[in-house]
């Protein structure tokens, strides 16, 4: 496979990236190359993405476009991986013959077995690798990190057993399984060696890394070896339950001086009465004091969380509920989805299932109230001096654009720095904070020896 080019598109979110990179590490292994340029592809993947309904129409408006390089261009395989490819694996065969392979969610590590065989013809029309859900990917394979080299995810878990009743990913990723924790360890000093500053843990639940593997949580030990790796600067970490947030966890994220103070939390409604029909594990009572502590214990804490609107049966109360939380927690980052029906999900079958035009008038409603209380927080944050993470320059001016301790790349805000100096992508600088413009802030380089 010797000078053949790949042309890769991910789909869906950083756990399906991460899996992208480490095929693309498992490809380039055998001699491919990397190209932004789909007409001149051999080889084109797609990993794909199916939680919700816009993304599931995204996968396949992807997969219809690229199969037309079949004729077009110069592709001689067309592989589609992930989420979607596990679900509608025969649908993909049926429909879209232009596919010559698919992998499940756990089969990733055989995709350069899989495209040399495409490659090499045989006579076989379509091939196909599905491994049981309950194996967890040799995940040991290098990488090829996409994101720019100073940041990376790091999935420290696969699958899930909440099993709430809105959601498809059980069904598609299998029971929660722990990356053992020496093997997260080796990954992140590869990725720190290859200049990456900040990791990101992810998982569909970071919160619970361990306790099928070791007996116990685990995350705040995992967390104070990686702290110990040269090189990393910022830990962050996403997908935590509010309700297996534990004192170890908080006193971990407070005291160890790499993790950001910063939790993205998943809590989805403060009704207790969808709460319950949505099989979440928590009440509006315990959401309210887990928070609290949060803001006790770490009071420059940024806290992150999705909600979902017109969820079956969500009545004009609850919603008012939901916006009343809003307004009360007052969370630095908020996020709204319109709930999705998905098949196969006991809420799928709910019989008062509310109106689309509803379920968007209630999202739009939560994200208007959370413009305010995201407009004021940045407001709040001018006269404060911080530490950024410079990931680019304004083109043509002295302006760099970065991320605080508060901003996960591509979900929150940015922060432009206006520098004589020159500043490097990856460099970490002081900056006191002059201004804000709505979600982003405006600051300048301190310089704290002329304090």
């Amino acid at each position: 496979m010797e000078n053949m080019k790949l042309f890769c598109v991910s789909l869906g979110c950083d756990k399906n990236l991460v899996d992208t990179e480490k095929m693309l590490g498992l490809l380039g292994g055998t001699g491919f190359t990397f190209t932004d340029d789909e007409m001149e592809a051999d080889v084109i993947l797609v990993n794909t993405c199916c939680f919700i309904g816009d993304a599931k129409e995204e996968s396949v408006n992807t997969i219809l476009e690229v199969a037309r390089l079949k004729e077009e261009g110069a592709c001689r395989a067309l592989i589609v991986t992930g989420c979607l490819a596990q679900r509608y694996k025969q649908e993909i065969l049926d429909e879209i013959p232009e596919v010559d392979a698919i992998l499940g969610t756990t089969s990733y590590e055989d995709v350069a077995g899989i495209v040399k065989q495409v490659l090499e013809g045989k006579g076989i029309t379509h091939l196909t690798s599905f491994h049981d859900l309950g194996e967890l990917p040799d995940t040991q394979a290098g990488r090829v990190v996409t994101t720019g080299g100073y940041y990376a995810f790091l999935k420290i878990a696969e699958g899930c057993d909440k099993r709430c009743t809105y959601c498809i990913i059980p069904y598609l990723r299998g029971p929660y399984r722990s990356v053992p924790m020496e093997q997260l360890l080796e990954e992140a000093r590869q990725l720190a060696s290859g200049g990456v500053k900040e990791l990101i843990l992810v998982a569909q639940e970071t919160t619970l890394y361990g306790k099928d593997i070791y007996g116990g949580k685990s995350l705040p030990k995992l967390l104070h070896e990686l702290a110990q790796i040269p090189g990393i600067q910022w830990i962050r970490i996403q997908y935590c339950y509010p309700e297996e947030i534990t004192d170890e966890l908080i006193e971990a994220i407070r005291s160890e001086e790499k993790v950001c103070h910063y939790l993205d939390i998943p809590i989805q409604h403060a009704s207790n009465r969808i709460l319950k029909r949505m099989g979440r594990r928590t009440n509006r009572e315990e959401l309210t004091e887990r928070i609290a502590k949060l803001r006790k214990e770490i009071p420059d804490i940024a806290l992150r969380t999705t909600m979902i609107s017109g969820f079956p049966g969500e009545t004009q109360a609850d919603h008012e509920e939901l916006m009343d939380f809003v307004n009360e927690m007052e969370f630095e980052r908020l996020g709204v989805f319109a709930y999705s029906a998905e098949e196969d999900t006991p809420a799928y079958s709910y019989p008062d299932q509310v109106p689309q035009e509803v379920k968007e008038e209630r999202r739009d409603e939560i994200m208007e109230l959370q413009q305010d209380i995201a407009f004021g927080h940045c407001e709040d944050m001018v006269g404060r001096i911080l530490t950024v993470l410079i990931e680019g320059k304004v083109v043509d001016e002295p302006v760099y654009v970065g991320r605080t301790y508060m901003d996960a790349p591509g979900v929150d805000g940015l922060i432009f720095v206006n520098a004589e100096m020159e500043l490097m992508s990856g460099d970490f600088v002081r900056v006191k904070v002059t201004g804000a413009a709505e979600y982003d802030l405006i600051g300048e380089v301190y310089d704290e020896s002329a304090q």
